[in-house]
């Protein structure tokens, strides 16, 4: 709890990835994908409860035996499908548990840290946002396929230290005032905030693909966290 607003975080799990199946229980540094996003939020000094909607009885099981005094809702089948938003998910989950401030974590970006939820609540506070978003600050310049720059003019090209960049949405982490929520349907509306994350912190786990760089950048945050 912060300014005596409740926070929760809800972590979606779904149980049919076809593109990795069962990613969100597949091991990474040898724990299920889904245990770090579970291990920041748990770890957080403001966060109230800790809540994981999802159709997969399996899933459920491996959640709960963390012994991290997580919370589990079912989600509904029509709200498990390929097609399904994600906002739907949290409109469901509104209409059954109680909370100021939902903190929508998605377990494909293993790299958030108690530390980085903390950090960005006390910003969204400090701000006076109405939802919050991850994003990772990029110093590059980048043109549509049909060769129209996007964020420069080429012909007064900045140098790099005068260039302001544009931000990328990383998807690790939002935060959400419940009437926000309830009124846009959406994740993001109101005063939007925006969280800087470090550039490693970019990699959201799609594809298969994805694996050996994730793992590879999740092991080194682990061994600085030890230090």
């Amino acid at each position: 709890m912060i300014n005596n607003q409740k926070i929760v975080s809800l972590i979606p799990l779904r149980g049919g990835s076809k593109s990795i199946p069962y990613k969100n229980i597949k091991e990474i540094a040898g724990k299920p994908l889904c245990y770090w996003a579970l291990k920041a939020a748990t770890g957080s000094k403001y966060i109230d409860e800790v809540w994981v909607s999802t159709d997969d009885k399996k899933i459920r099981d491996i959640t709960l035996s963390f012994g991290l005094g997580v919370k589990v809702i079912d989600r509904p089948a029509e709200l498990a499908e390929d097609t399904s938003f994600t906002e739907s998910v949290m409109l469901h989950f509104a209409e059954h548990v109680g909370f100021d401030i939902l903190n929508l974590i998605q377990a494909t970006s293993p790299f958030t840290t108690s530390s980085d939820l903390d950090n960005a609540l006390e910003q969204f506070m400090r701000d006076s946002n109405d939802s919050l978003l991850t994003g990772v600050l990029y110093k590059k310049f980048y043109w549509t396929p049909d060769g129209k720059p996007l964020n420069y003019d080429y012909l007064n090209r900045p140098r790099r230290q005068e260039f302001g960049g544009v931000i990328n949405e990383n998807g690790a982490f939002y935060l959400t005032k419940k009437e926000i929520l309830k009124k846009n349907k959406n994740r993001l509306g109101g005063k939007i905030g925006i969280f800087l994350m470090p550039e490693e912190k970019a990699i959201d786990i799609d594809e298969l693909a994805d694996w050996p760089l994730a793992e590879k950048y999740l092991l080194e945050q682990l061994k600085v966290n030890e230090k």
